[in-house]
């Protein structure tokens, strides 16, 4: 049973637990300054849902394999607790919504996005 529980946390309620150092991403007024920011260094959005044990998955190996915080300013969106934002994400960076889901903004724009298995940290590299 405690693999289970590693694998995918005690409930659907639990917040997911990280080393990462991930600006969290709450309001609507932060995307203007995700464009702005990212005119000068990369911005990483992960939306994620916390009910969802495959975004779980997804977001934990993230994690793990994330080795380029002084490269990229990684944003969170819990995006069941925040869907407006969610939603205007993919609007303004014209990204179909997945969950989870990764996006990249360079110079104000998406410049790459990935769900589910796709996701791989690997792939930042080649935007910074």
């Amino acid at each position: 049973m405690s693999f289970f529980k590693n694998l995918f946390g005690e409930s659907e309620n639990e917040k997911p637990v990280s080393k990462m150092n991930w600006e969290p991403l709450t309001e609507l007024n932060q995307l203007e300054e995700i464009v702005k920011q990212s005119i000068e260094k990369p911005i990483l959005i992960f939306k994620h849902s916390t009910r969802c044990s495959i975004s779980r998955m997804a977001l934990k190996q993230f994690e793990n394999s994330f080795e380029f915080q002084d490269k990229i300013t990684p944003y969170f969106l819990d995006l069941l607790e925040y869907r407006p934002v969610s939603n205007e994400i993919a609007s303004l960076f014209e990204v179909v919504h997945q969950s989870p889901q990764l996006i990249v903004v360079k110079g104000g724009k998406a410049v790459y996005d990935a769900s589910h298995s796709d996701i791989d940290a690997e792939d930042l590299k080649k935007y910074f």
